[in-house]
This record gives C-alpha cells, sequence and structure tokens, in this order.
C-alpha cells in the first residue's frame, strides 16, 4: 500500500495539468475550491510537512545563514529584473508586462515549500526563506515594482504577516509538536500525508484556472510563453547562482525553486486590488500559479531521480524518518 501512496504521490505533475485541464474545459469543477478553502488546504499540506521536521532541522539550517541570505537576495533581484526584461523584450502590453512584473517581485510561495519535500531538498531552509521572503516584501515588493513597473502597489503589511502565520508558521509547529508528543500516530499518517498534499496543490492550482478560464483563453500564447520563461530563469539562475556561491546541491535546489516560484496568489490580489481599471494585470499572476507549479514538480521529479552529495535532513515523501537521503 505505502508503495502505491508513494506511485501516486510522484505522478505530481500529472496530478497538476489534469487538475489544470478540467478547470479549463469546465471551470465548475473547480470553481467551488477558493476562498478559505484554499488557505486550509495550504494550512493542511504545511501540517503535513511539519510531521516530519524537528527543531534540531531548524537548528541546523540556522547555522547556515549564508544560504538563507543567498536565497532571499536572489529572490528580489533575479525575479524582478527577470519579470522586466521579459516583458520588455517580447513587447507586452501594459497590462500584462505590469502582471508579468508584479509576479516577479512577489515572495516566495508555500507551494515552493511542497516542491521542495517532493525534490528532497531542504524543506526548514525552505520554509525559513519563504518566511524571510515574505516578511521582506512588506517594502520590497512595492518598492520594485514602482521601480521596475512605474506604479506604486500598497501591500497588506498586517495581511502579508498573518498570512504567513496562519499557512507556513502555526500548521508547521503544529505537525512538528504531534511529531514530539503522539510519535506513533504521525507514523501512521504520513504515509497518507504526500498523497494529500499533492491533491491539494492540485485542487488549488485547478481553482485559480477555473475562476480566470476566460481571460487565461483570451491572453493567447505570448503571455503564456512569458510566463513559463519567466520562472525557468528563476529555477536555472537561482540554482546556478547557489552553486557559484559555494553551497551543495541539497541547498542550491532549495534555493533554485524558491526563487522559481512565486506567491502568485499574491499577486491576483494585488492585481485586482491596485489596478482595477486594468483587469488584464491579473491574468500573468493566475497563469504563473499553474506555470511554476508545473515546472517545479516536474523538476522535482528529475531530482528525486539524482542524488545528492549532502546528508542533511530532509523528508522524504516515503514516510521514512526525516533524516533519510535520496
Amino acid at each position: 500500500m505505502r508503495r502505491h501512496l508513494d506511485v501516486a504521490a510522484n505522478a505530481f505533475p500529472l496530478w497538476v495539468l489534469a487538475a489544470c485541464g478540467l478547470a479549463f474545459l469546465w471551470p465548475a469543477t473547480f470553481d467551488w475550491f477558493k476562498g478559505p478553502w484554499i488557505t486550509c488546504g495550504l494550512a493542511l499540506i504545511m501540517l503535513g510537512m511539519g510531521l516530519t521536521l524537528t527543531l534540531d532541522d531548524f537548528a541546523r539550517v540556522a547555522t547556515q545563514p549564508g544560504a538563507v541570505a543567498a536565497g532571499c537576495a536572489a529572490q528580489y533581484l533575479i525575479m524582478p529584473l527577470a519579470g522586466w526584461a521579459v516583458a520588455t523584450s517580447l513587447g507586452l502590453e501594459p497590462p500584462f508586462a505590469v502582471g508579468l512584473i508584479l509576479v516577479g517581485c512577489c515572495p516566495g510561495g508555500t507551494a515552493s515549500n511542497v516542491v521542495t519535500y517532493l525534490a528532497r531538498a531542504d524543506v526548514p531552509l525552505s520554509v525559513i526563506m519563504t518566511a524571510c521572503s515574505t516578511a521582506a516584501a512588506v517594502v520590497l515588493t512595492p518598492l520594485l515594482t514602482k521601480l521596475l513597473a512605474g506604479r506604486l502597489v500598497d501591500v497588506d503589511a498586517a495581511g502579508l504577516l498573518a498570512s504567513t502565520l496562519q499557512v507556513v508558521v502555526a500548521p508547521v509547529a503544529a505537525g512538528m509538536t504531534a511529531k514530539r508528543f503522539f510519535p506513533a500516530a504521525v507514523r501512521a499518517v504520513q504515509p497518507v500525508a504526500p498523497l494529500a498534499s499533492v491533491v491539494t496543490i492540485a485542487l488549488v492550482c485547478g481553482s485559480v484556472i477555473a475562476q480566470n478560464a476566460a481571460a487565461v483563453q483570451a491572453s493567447g500564447p505570448l503571455v503564456l510563453g512569458a510566463v513559463v520563461i519567466l520562472h525557468a530563469v528563476g529555477f536555472g539562475l537561482g540554482y546556478a547562482a547557489a552553486r557559484l556561491l559555494g553551497h551543495d546541491r541539497r541547498v542550491a535546489r532549495t534555493i533554485s525553486i524558491e526563487v522559481g516560484m512565486q506567491n502568485s496568489g499574491l499577486g491576483v490580489v494585488l492585481a485586482q486590488r491596485h489596478f482595477p481599471t486594468e483587469p488584464l494585470t491579473a491574468v500573468p499572476c493566475a497563469i504563473s500559479a499553474v506555470t511554476h507549479s508545473v515546472l517545479g514538480s516536474l523538476l522535482a521529479g528529475l531530482w528525486r531521480l539524482l542524488p545528492v552529495e549532502a546528508a542533511a535532513t530532509t523528508a522524504s515523501w516515503s514516510g521514512s524518518s526525516p533524516s533519510a537521503d535520496a
């Protein structure tokens, strides 16, 4: 049974692609999964990750301040500049260009933690990078968007912090507490947790497409291509930068994923709130939510097949102890 669950979880890209296809053709299939459902779903995923982590994992990450700094710096250097460069070089219409730049200026999203989990990279490092980039977004997202897109975007600082606590920090802490005090129950749940996380992410992606199906269809291949290029550049340069700075492959994978995957949901909210006269600004953000999940999951599937030299702690989809290596 455990092997079948693991095989199903490893098919993450197929789940996401299937959900997106169904949502595009029949939006009503996923239109119900929105609002609090998405928040609860992401929190459930983070709870499952917390079940694989211990305080020792985070203590180890605290000894790697260079990796955290490198990841956050790459997040806000590579993606914003890439968004501007891609939008300019492809000659995107202003609403699409602003939307693409806005995506690039957003912090890392919680989906990056899931893909890090799948790739057998450094989950505690990913969680800390997500929290740090989210906190920095209070200043850097509006500042960089103003500099690169020429318009000021206000960021709800309290909302960002509340979302981080609600969707990332609290569930992970709850999972770690459960692992500490209820180890037998956690061992029983762990084999099912990976597949539950995969299904939830597929539902989230399907929901985004369902709610923006008409806009996605009308945007054409140029915008889709621009979003794909943006995230591909993020994954590639994020990994290259980490390796050039001397980090091992596990850390490089983590930074690559963290840089390549944005909080596209935040981009959708900001676009709708601050560019109400340009509804097309939200379209690149909606496409991004699916694109980075598909590219990230494909990359994670490849990396799961390749060994890494670091023996650092990481979470395993097989339900084994966090210290198990790929």
